[in-house]
């Protein structure tokens, strides 16, 4: 059986955690942020851990993880 292929645009932007955790960056932080306000901008900067229902999907897409 053939080794099975990163998604190299996942690889690009989901980081996982020494626990195995998934951690990506928020959306909605590249346009359209005059009517956003300041509290919503910087809690769009964090980056947060994804639910355990996507956790499925980004295994699929990451079978070694994400470059660890």
């Amino acid at each position: 059986m053939p080794k099975m292929k990163t998604h190299k645009g996942a690889k690009k932007r989901i980081k996982v955690t020494g626990t195995g955790k998934f951690v990506v960056k928020h959306s909605g932080k590249s346009h359209i942020l005059t009517k956003k306000d300041r509290k919503r901008k910087n809690n769009l900067k964090k980056d947060f851990v994804v639910t355990e229902t996507l956790t499925r999907h980004m295994e699929a897409l990451l079978p070694y993880g994400a470059g660890r």
